[in-house]
């Protein structure tokens, strides 16, 4: 029997014991709410039509996930580099963040093949996978709490699949990946910067806030223009990716 299936009416029927068993292997223990899984890993292509006529799917979870992940993620950063600047652990944030492998760890740990989707396969895309790992933390914290949440999602997750070491050579040019974007797209794209001094490091500071058409897609900190303006296009090349499945 396959895990889903679906009915002319909409209704998705579930194997559970099934998706359990799954949902077991990526946690490494028991799952408690597994409606709360569920519910993870039903895309809005997909959604269930609730008696009150609203539709539920996995974009509450997402978002949910979303803040619980960097909250994680800047926990384990600061716990492990201790001798790291802000602006290091930011960024290695942000590499950590960035779509693409926030994709991959998705698939690395199975949620590919148990993630529910009315979109074709042949267009279905490994960005759906990455918002539903966010949704699928958002569901782990909702069951077991932050503190085994985290532990889970760095000991069975992040030390499994990501290679912290090419992680540290990394070097991506989102800048660019933005100004190509937005060229092809004839889209008006401008940097807001401004350069404040701090008397404690006696170093200038700098801020940037990427627009796009006026709209803010990303702000970033640095020590320089070029820094700041990097991490602002990292941030908005992660929300252009993200928002390209919504």
């Amino acid at each position: 029997m396959p895990l889903f299936s679906k009915r002319k009416n909409g209704t998705i029927i579930l194997n559970r014991r099934e998706f359990k068993a799954q949902i077991r292997k990526i946690l490494g223990i028991s799952p408690g709410n597994i409606g709360v899984y569920e519910m993870a890993l039903i895309h809005r292509s997909a959604s269930i039509k609730l008696p009150d006529g609203s539709r539920a799917n996995n974009e509450r979870l997402e978002f949910l996930g979303d803040a619980i992940l960097n909250s994680i993620l800047s926990d384990f950063l600061f716990r492990n580099y201790q001798n790291a600047s802000e602006g290091f652990m930011t960024k290695m944030r942000s590499k950590i963040v960035n779509r693409e492998l926030i994709n991959q760890l998705a698939v690395s740990i199975g949620l590919d093949k148990i993630l529910v989707s009315n979109i074709p396969a042949s267009s279905t895309t490994k960005k759906l996978y990455g918002n539903a790992l966010e949704a699928f933390i958002g569901a782990l914290f909702i069951d077991k709490g932050y503190v085994k949440t985290r532990k889970i999602f760095i000991e069975n997750i992040l030390k499994k699949h990501v290679d912290f070491q090419k992680l540290l050579t990394t070097n991506n040019d989102f800048k660019s990946l933005v100004f190509e974007w937005t060229q092809k797209r004839k889209l008006n794209l401008s940097f807001v910067n401004n350069e404040d001094y701090d008397f404690k490091s006696k170093k200038s500071v700098f801020t940037s806030t990427l627009l796009i058409e006026k709209t803010e897609y990303g702000k970033g900190l640095g020590t320089s223009k070029k820094e700041a303006e990097q991490e602002a296009s990292c941030q908005a090349w992660n929300k252009i990716n993200k928002n390209l499945t919504t």
